[in-house]
C-alpha cells in the first residue's frame, strides 16, 4: 500500500479549502497512492474565525464531496474537518473530527485528547471524543489520532493491539521555542511504542516560516517506520510526501521488539 502525507495550508474559506483537497488529491494518486492524509482542519484552518459556524456533520456538503472525490479517485482520504457536538459554559462546542471516507467506508474519528496546554484551551469549544478507531485499507489496518493525541502513547499502543499496523495522524501544530523538536520526537516515539507506521501530517506552516506559539503549522511532516526511524519528511511548505507500506515489516519488527 502507498500512502500520500498531503501537507496543505488551510485558509478560513472552507469552499477555498475543498478545491484545494480536490488538487492535491488528484496530484498524490499520479504516483498510485492508495490512502490520503491531510491535516487537522483541512476544513477551516484554526484562528480564522469561529469553528462551529462551519461545523457540519459527515453527512453534510462539505463531507459528502470529499466522500465523492475519493470514490471517484478510487482511495481513502482521511482529512481534519469539525462537526458539531454540544452547548457548553454558554458556547457551542464542536468535535475536532478526522473524516476517513472513500469506496466502501465514510465515518469519523473525534480527536480524544483536546490541545489544553501552552495557554490554549481547546476544550472550551472542543468536546473530546471517547471512542478510538481503527478502519482497512485493502489488507492493512490503520489506526486514526489526531494531533495532541500524539502526547499520549497509550492511545498508539491500543490502536496497536487493535490491529492498526499503520497509524495516521492529522495534525495543525502549534510553533514556538523547540515545538517543531519536539514533533519530530512524539511523532518517532509514538511509531516506535506501537511498533507501527505513522503518517504525520501537518498543516504547511504560513509563509513557510515558523508561526510562533499559534496552532497553525509548522510543517515537517513525516512518514515514519515501526522502528521509529523516518522514510520521508516534508519542509515547511506545501507539498506531498510518499511511502510504501510492508505489513511484513511490521510483523517482523513487533517479533524482534515484542512491546505490545
Amino acid at each position: 500500500m502507498r500512502i500520500a502525507a498531503v501537507q496543505i495550508r488551510s485558509s478560513s474559506d472552507t469552499v477555498d479549502n475543498l478545491a484545494k483537497v480536490e488538487h492535491w488529491a488528484r496530484k498524490a494518486v499520479e504516483t498510485g497512492a492508495d490512502l490520503l492524509v491531510f491535516p487537522e482542519a483541512t476544513m477551516k484552518a484554526f484562528g480564522t474565525g469561529r469553528l462551529d459556524t462551519c461545523a457540519e456533520s459527515i453527512d453534510g456538503p462539505f463531507a459528502t464531496r470529499v466522500r465523492e472525490l475519493a470514490e471517484s479517485l478510487g482511495v481513502i482520504i482521511v482529512l481534519g474537518m469539525f462537526s458539531p457536538a454540544d452547548e457548553w459554559k454558554g458556547k457551542r462546542r464542536i468535535y475536532n473530527t478526522a473524516l476517513i471516507t472513500g469506496p466502501g467506508i465514510h465515518r469519523g474519528y473525534r480527536k480524544i485528547h483536546t490541545y489544553d496546554a501552552f495557554g490554549f484551551m481547546e476544550s472550551d469549544t472542543v468536546k473530546p471524543g471517547e471512542e478510538t478507531v481503527t478502519f482497512e485499507c485493502g489488507d492493512v489496518t490503520v489506526g486514526v489520532a489526531v494531533c495532541f493525541d500524539v502526547r499520549f502513547p497509550e492511545q498508539f499502543k491500543v490502536l496497536a493491539m487493535d490491529g492498526a499496523q499503520v497509524i495516521v495522524l492529522p495534525a495543525s501544530w502549534s510553533g514556538g521555542p523547540g515545538k517543531t523538536e519536539q514533533w519530530q520526537l512524539l511523532t518517532a516515539a509514538r511509531a516506535l511504542d506501537s511498533t507501527s507506521y505513522v503518517v504525520a501530517c501537518d498543516q504547511a506552516a504560513p509563509d513557510g516560516e515558523d508561526p510562533g506559539g499559534a496552532p497553525v503549522g509548522v510543517g515537517h511532516s513525516a512518514i515514519i517506520g515501526p522502528t521509529g526511524v523516518p522514510i520521508v519528511t516534508a519542509g515547511t511548505a506545501e507539498e506531498i510526501i510518499y511511502a510504501d507500506v510492508d505489513v511484513a515489516h511490521v510483523a517482523e519488527v513487533r517479533d524482534s521488539i515484542p512491546v505490545l
